[in-house]
């Protein structure tokens, strides 16, 4: 068998409910017509149309790159002015004379891109859109905010993060799985506690599983969300069959969501770009080639004794 080895990073590219984490930052959801221009004063102005047909004109401004993970350091985000300048200046012709001075894009290759450009300055701007929020296990949307392409705004002069992945048999051989890390400069990318309905984390960070071709049906569902793990950044997976719902869900498919294809989808710390990486699935088990992932899994989660299981 051809062992497959960690693969770092194809740059960019849920839960039951959107999770207040931030990055990238979520400007609207499912928007036409996306326009992306950037000032001499490091303005940019997001012009889209709504899904109920209105116009936007959004200022963002205040916000480049991302800072480490630390409960008592804020970290990057956008002022916004969804007037188009009427907040911040009280003129809300002034996304009329805006003067773009962006050029073509310049850096590293992009997932879900919907626009990038860079400043003169040298710092890059993009727009993103995906499918963040889905339910998981190959379930059917059951509610409003599931499937909605949300539209991203990130502003950077440093490389992206990295999304570290490999695959890997759980439970003795049982399943598959995968492991691995979000990295940001070489330190790794995590919160401080879980963001949920009324709790916020803007340091938080969840990876999100897709499969392709599974039993969920064709192409790609959403199995899983995983938020990264205090310290290491890291994360660990298996495509176990699940015997019961989740709480608010209408049912789940007892079977393993393994597929010919995966895919990790992170979202960038700070206002950094969103990160994906994708990979084939396993054949059938390899004691030989699972002790090579065995190995790996030790040097990135050896002390991570939520993963122990997963190994």
């Amino acid at each position: 068998m051809r062992l497959i080895p960690v693969v770092t990073i194809l740059l960019a590219s849920a839960a039951l409910c959107s999770s207040p984490a931030s990055a990238s930052q979520i400007l609207d959801r499912n928007v036409m017509n996306v326009q992306l221009l950037v000032n001499a004063k490091g303005e940019a102005l997001v012009t889209y149309i709504r899904a109920n047909g209105q116009s936007r004109h959004v200022l963002a401004w205040g916000a480049v790159d991302a800072v480490a993970p630390d409960p008592n350091v804020a970290q990057q985000r956008f002022k916004l002015d969804n007037a188009g300048g009427w907040s911040k200046y009280h003129d809300g012709r002034y996304w009329r004379t805006f003067k773009n001075v962006c050029r073509a894009y310049t850096g590293p290759p992009l997932a879900y891109v919907v626009a990038a450009c860079t400043a003169p300055d040298g710092s890059h701007w993009a727009l993103q859109s995906w499918q963040r929020v889905q339910p998981l296990r190959g379930v059917e949307a059951f509610l409003p905010e599931h499937m909605a392409y949300e539209l991203h705004l990130s502003h950077w002069t440093t490389s992206l993060a990295v999304l570290e992945v490999s695959p890997n048999w759980t439970y003795g051989g049982e399943f598959q799985g995968l492991f691995g890390r979000l990295l940001y400069r070489g330190l790794p990318v995590h919160g401080f506690k879980t963001p949920k309905r009324g709790t916020s984390d803007r340091n938080a960070r969840y990876v999100y599983i897709d499969t392709f071709n599974s039993a969920y049906g064709p192409g790609w569902k959403r199995d899983g969300a995983k938020v990264t793990h205090l310290t290491s950044g890291g994360f660990c997976y298996s495509f176990a069959p699940l015997l019961r719902p989740p709480p608010g869900y209408p049912y789940v498919p007892k079977v393993s969501g393994v597929g010919e294809r995966h895919r990790v989808t992170a979202m960038g710390p700070g206002v950094t770009p969103d990160v994906v990486w994708e990979g084939a699935a396993l054949g059938r088990y390899d004691p030989a080639a699972d002790s090579v992932f065995n190995d790996l899994f030790d040097r990135i989660l050896g002390s991570d004794k939520v993963c122990t299981a997963e190994r």
